[in-house]
């Protein structure tokens, strides 16, 4: 089922489900090799560290680190609070000391991974659903329920702009191409806005209008740009998973399996593949050249809202 490739290496994948459980898959395999409970709280949301070794889940309301080389990978060995309601969102800077979470508490925080203490907040009027870190390492871009995009600049301390493509409508994802040229921001009517994102004076970033696709009939949960700038993955309460080509935005593909909402969804360091997660309790891993499954991951009791999908 799995293309052969002298660069082929093991893909780790993380789960966690509404039944109060992390699960640790071989995802070529599917053998689900560590499974570990946190029966005091849910996770929104999943991200390993740039170095491989440690895996972050973003709670309600904390924010909690394994060490996935320690000899109790399913304890945590560190805790930051600081959130006072869910947190949404999780992310690193690519050296992997700087971590920065949104929470529906309306802030985003700048967190030390050596210290336990956050140390620089932004302060949003609305519930933040959504942030990430521009390729240029320097701002931070936050969506939230009133349908409020802002760049937070690291390096003024400040909001330097601000998008709001339709006023009230929930930002629900928000992604960024890994060179920086576009800007997708996907809402709670199945819309995705696009904006090219330029160098402007003095370092910041300006945005530009680009694109407007409707993209699903239900939420869209999740948007995605692939490795490589050339797909959009959308997944939507409509129990599929569509793939659009970025270059005139033409849908390419329409993933079908699940049997209810998709969550979240994760692409392979090469493009290859992307991992879904839904509330029918499955994980799958699909080909992206043939546009099928290739592999279902089936444990979780309840709906697994979240994964992330890694080489080793």
């Amino acid at each position: 089922m799995f293309e052969n490739k002298p660069d082929d290496r093991p893909l780790f994948l993380a789960t966690a489900s509404y039944d109060h459980t992390i699960r640790l898959w071989e995802a070529r395999t599917g053998t689900c090799y560590l499974s570990f409970a946190y029966p005091d709280m849910h996770v929104n949301r999943l991200e390993i560290t740039p170095d491989k070794g440690k895996l972050v889940a973003a709670c309600n309301p904390h924010i909690r680190l394994f060490d996935l080389n320690s000899m109790a990978p399913h304890l945590p060995v560190r805790t930051f609070e600081s959130h006072t309601k869910n947190v949404m969102a999780v992310g690193f800077q690519y050296t992997g000391q700087m971590m920065y979470s949104g929470s529906e508490d309306g802030t985003v925080k700048i967190w030390d991974l050596r210290v336990r203490e956050c140390q620089r907040e932004f302060r949003s009027v609305s519930p933040i659903n959504t942030v990430v870190l521009h390729p240029n390492q320097t701002e931070l871009i936050s969506g939230d329920q009133n349908g409020n995009i802002r760049v937070w600049d690291l390096r003024a301390d400040l909001c330097s702009c601000e998008l709001v493509p339709e006023v009230g409508t929930p930002i629900r994802s928000l992604t960024v191409m890994w060179d920086g040229t576009m800007v997708v921001a996907a809402n709670e009517r199945g819309t995705c806005y696009v904006w090219r994102s330029l160098q402007g004076e003095q370092t910041m970033t300006e945005f530009e209008p680009l694109h407007k696709l409707q993209a699903h009939n239900g939420y869209i949960l999740k948007c995605l740009l692939s490795p490589g700038n050339k797909y959009l993955a959308t997944a939507s309460s409509d129990k599929t998973v569509k793939i659009w080509n970025v270059d005139g935005f033409k849908l390419e593909k329409v993933l079908t399996g699940h049997r209810r909402w998709v969550w979240d969804c994760d692409f392979s360091r090469n493009g290859e593949y992307l991992v879904t997660a839904s509330s029918d309790t499955t994980a799958r891993l699909w080909s992206m050249r043939a546009g099928k499954e290739v592999m279902m991951y089936q444990a979780h009791r309840r709906a697994t809202v979240c994964c992330t999908l890694r080489h080793d």
